[in-house]
């Protein structure tokens, strides 16, 4: 591990002992919409990375998720999710973390998910393979769907008017795989098909923030990454397909049903 990546999972840690610090207790909740909620503690940590980012990367973009937005100007942009799992982390449930990312000409150069409830924390650099804990890590060897674990999320379009929604996908998954899982994490869904507790992972309409880190780690663990298609991973689209690679041909037939 660079000295760099050392320093983005110090900053990673601390930012997870806020989380810890402040889980169960009273917290102020805003909402961005009906479904869609930031607590204080979103911001706190938010605040927290990006002046510790900008002390230790002077000159380089940031991008996060409650409002810092990048100048543009940088050759480097960092892509932060200060709380990924807010609803779960409201109601006290332990299964949340945060992610960074960097971004250059377009490319996912490095990742850190940190999960402070396990003291985990998922690295990659381009390149240099995955790591858990500083120790190598891979995805699975799972190559039929019948004894796939996946997981998936709905992020807010779960409340669509016009049929986009993921749960038809679901329903296909569920009655393909061995078992499908909704823990309510984006990042921690690809942090575990990295490692290979999980096969496979498929979401619509999350941010860069949400699947940056993720995307670097999972390819570094020896995974893929794409569009629902199989075309390529697209940061700034509307899908992210991640699997461990040998699942991943079977995935997409899956989700092609949809046009069917």
């Amino acid at each position: 591990m660079t000295s760099e990546l050392e320093r983005i999972s110090e900053i990673a840690r601390a930012a997870g002992s806020i989380q810890m610090e402040h889980l169960g207790g009273q917290r102020r909740v805003e909402h961005k919409d009906a479904w869609d909620i930031v607590t204080d503690v979103d911001r706190m940590c938010e605040e927290f990375i990006v002046s510790e980012m900008r002390k230790s990367f002077p000159g380089d973009d940031i991008l996060a998720e409650e409002g810092e937005r990048p100048s543009g100007k940088a050759s480097r942009r960092w892509i932060i999710d200060p709380l990924d799992g807010t609803i779960n982390y409201s109601h006290g449930i332990p299964i949340f973390c945060l992610a960074i990312a960097s971004e250059v000409g377009g490319d996912i150069t490095s990742g850190v998910i940190y999960d402070p409830n396990r003291d985990e924390i998922f690295s990659a650099e381009r390149g240099q393979g995955a790591r858990l804990n500083g120790r190598r890590t891979a995805v699975s060897a799972t190559a039929s769907m019948d004894r796939a674990l996946l997981a998936t999320g709905f992020a807010y379009s779960v409340h669509r008017e016009d049929g986009l929604t993921n749960l038809d996908n679901f329903g296909r998954f569920a009655r393909r795989a061995q078992a499908v899982r909704r823990p309510g994490s984006a990042s921690i869904d690809q942090a575990w098909v990295a490692c290979g507790r999980v096969d496979g992972f498929w979401e619509m309409f999350l941010k860069p923030w949400d699947m940056a880190a993720g995307a670097c780690i999972i390819a570094e663990a020896g995974g893929r990454v794409t569009a629902f298609d199989g075309s390529p991973f697209d940061l700034y689209g509307t899908e992210i397909l991640a699997s461990n690679g040998r699942l991943h041909e079977g995935m997409i037939q899956v989700l092609k049903k949809r046009d069917s």
